[in-house]
C-alpha cells in the first residue's frame, strides 16, 4: 500500500517486549538482508494483501537456501486463505486474524528448543490489549508514498484503528478470516503510534482499517483527540457507502478534524451486481453519498470492480458516463476503471452457481480461480485497459487524459470523446495519494 507497515511494527513490539532480538525489513522498499536471514531462528513473513502473498514464494525459497534451519512463519490476512500452498513452500506456522500473540508464543517455544510443529490457532480472533508499534528499525517515511493536496506533497504515515469487518460482502478477502467480526485497537495505542510518526515527519495519516465506521464511537473519539493534539495533521479513511449514509451525522466531524479524503468501495453502479456481491448499498445510495460529500466539503475516492462475470458493454459505458456526469474523474484512480474481479481461495463468491459456471481452474501461481466472461470481447477490453492505464501513468498523464483514453477504448473508436456537457474538471482540487489503495 506504499505505507510504512503496521503489520511489521506491531508484532515487533510484542516480540521485543519478551526480550527477543528482532530485525524488520519491508521488502517493498529494501532488499532482503542476507546476513540476518542466514542467522535467524524464526523468519516471519507478513501477507496483508494478494500481491504480497504471490511475492512471498521466491522470498521463502531464498530464505530456505540461506538458512535451512530457520522456522518459517507466514502471518496476516492472506496467510490462512492460502495455508496449503504456503505449507508446501515450507512455512511451518500459519497465523491469521490477531496474529501478535501467536508470533510471541511461537518465538518463545522455539527459544526453549521445543518442536516447531504448530500449536497456535490458525485464526485467532481474541480481543487484544495492543502495544504501541515499534517502528525503530523500519526505513524512514520519506521512502514511502505521500498525499498530493493542492500542489503540495505531504509525507504520509499509516496506522490501523481496527481490524476485520462486521459485514459479509461476498468478494471481500476479510470475510473468510473474520466472519463478520472486527477488533478495535485501543485509542491510546493508535494516538501514540501517530505521535511517533509525526515526530518522524508525517504530515498526513492513512487509517488502513477495512471500514473506519465499523466502530463509529471509537472513530469519533479518536479523530477528535487526534485533531486536538495535531490540529495541522490531515488524514484519510475507508468507509462503506452503507455506513456513510447511516452515520451521515459524522461526516462534518471528519471534515472538521482534518479528514481530506474518504475511500469507499462502490464496486458497481449496477444494482444486480451489487446484490450478488452483497454490498449492502444500491446505485441510488451512491448518488446520495456524492450529494452528502458535496455539502460537507469532503473529497470522495470511489473504488470499483468494473469487470465481473455480470458486466455488459452497456453497463461499463454507463459507469464511465456516471463518473463523468458527477464530475468524479479526478476522484477516481484510473486503475479503478480497469480492475477485474479476483476470486481467491475461500472466497464466498464460490457459493454462486453463476460464478462456478464461469470458472476455468485454480491458478496456484496467481493464487486465484480463473474465470472467463461469456463475451470474450469484455475480457479483452479489461486486459487492454490495464495496459493502457499502466502506460499512461508511467508517462505521467493526468487523470482526465487517461479517462478520455479509456472512454475511447470503451466505445471502440479512437476519435470518441465524452460529450461536451461532461465537464471533466473537478468541483474542487481533489487530494490524492501517490499510491492509491486497491486490492
Amino acid at each position: 500500500m506504499g505505507r510504512q507497515p503496521f503489520g511489521l511494527a506491531s508484532p515487533a513490539a510484542w516480540l521485543r517486549a519478551q526480550g527477543h532480538q528482532v530485525h524488520c525489513v519491508d521488502l517493498a522498499v529494501s532488499p532482503l538482508p542476507l546476513d540476518v536471514a542466514g542467522q535467524a531462528g524464526l523468519v516471519a513473513i507478513h501477507l496483508p494483501m494478494h500481491t504480497a502473498t504471490r511475492l512471498a514464494a521466491p522470498v521463502i525459497e531464498r530464505v530456505k537456501r540461506l538458512n535451512h534451519e530457520a522456522h518459517l512463519c507466514c502471518y496476516g490476512l492472506y496467510a490462512p486463505l492460502n495455508e496449503a500452498y504456503l505449507r508446501r513452500l515450507g512455512a511451518g506456522t500459519i497465523l491469521g486474524g490477531e496474529f501478535e500473540p501467536g508470533l510471541r508464543d511461537l518465538a518463545a517455544r522455539l527459544e526453549r528448543g521445543e518442536n516447531g510443529a504448530q500449536r497456535e490457532e490458525l485464526v485467532s480472533l481474541d480481543r487484544l490489549r495492543f502495544l504501541t508499534p515499534d517502528r525503530s528499525d523500519l526505513v524512514g517515511l520519506e521512502r514511502y508514498g505521500a498525499l498530493r493536496d493542492n500542489g503540495r506533497r505531504k509525507q504520509a504515515g499509516y496506522t490501523e484503528a481496527s481490524r476485520g469487518c462486521k459485514h459479509m460482502c461476498r468478494h471481500c478477502p476479510v470475510v473468510p478470516v473474520y466472519q463478520g467480526r472486527f477488533r478495535l485497537v485501543q485509542s491510546d495505542v493508535v494516538l501514540e503510534d501517530i505521535r511517533q510518526q509525526v515526530a518522524s515527519g508525517a504530515e498526513h495519516i492513512t487509517f488502513g482499517d477495512p471500514d473506519f465506521f465499523n466502530g463509529p464511537g471509537h472513530a469519533r473519539r479518536l479523530v477528535e483527540a487526534l485533531h486536538q493534539e495535531h490540529p495541522g495533521l490531515t488524514y484519510d479513511v475507508t468507509i462503506k457507502v452503507e455506513h456513510l449514509l447511516a452515520r451521515r451525522d459524522l461526516l462534518p466531524v471528519l471534515a472538521a478534524t482534518g479528514c481530506v479524503l474518504v475511500t469507499s468501495a462502490v464496486e458497481s453502479l449496477d444494482n444486480r451486481v451489487l446484490e450478488k456481491l452483497e454490498k449492502g448499498h444500491t446505485r441510488e445510495d451512491f448518488f446520495r453519498v456524492v450529494e452528502l460529500f458535496d455539502a460537507c466539503g469532503l473529497a470522495l475516492a470511489p473504488t470499483f470492480i468494473p469487470f465481473t462475470p455480470w458486466t455488459t458493454w452497456d453497463g461499463y459505458r454507463e459507469l464511465l458516463r456516471v463518473v463523468a456526469q458527477l464530475r468524479l474523474v479526478n476522484n477516481v484512480a484510473p486503475v479503478q476503471l480497469a480492475l477485474r474481479l479476483l476470486i481467491p481461495s475461500g472466497s464466498r463468491l464460490l457459493e454462486l452457481a453463476q460464478i462456478r459456471e464461469r470458472l476455468r481452474g485454480y491458478d496456484e501461481a496467481a493464487l486465484i480461480h480463473r474465470w472467463e466472461h461469456e463475451e470474450e470481447s469484455l475480457d479483452l477490453l479489461g486486459a487492454r485497459l490495464l495496459k493502457l492505464v499502466a502506460r499512461m501513468q508511467s508517462d505521467e498523464r493526468t487523470r482526465p487524459e487517461i479517462f478520455n483514453a479509456i472512454w475511447r477504448e470503451a466505445y471502440q473508436d479512437a476519435a470518441a470523446e465524452p460529450p461536451r456537457e461532461y465537464d471533466l474538471m473537478p468541483r474542487v482540487t481533489v487530494p490524492y495519494l501517490e499510491e492509491p489503495w486497491y486490492c
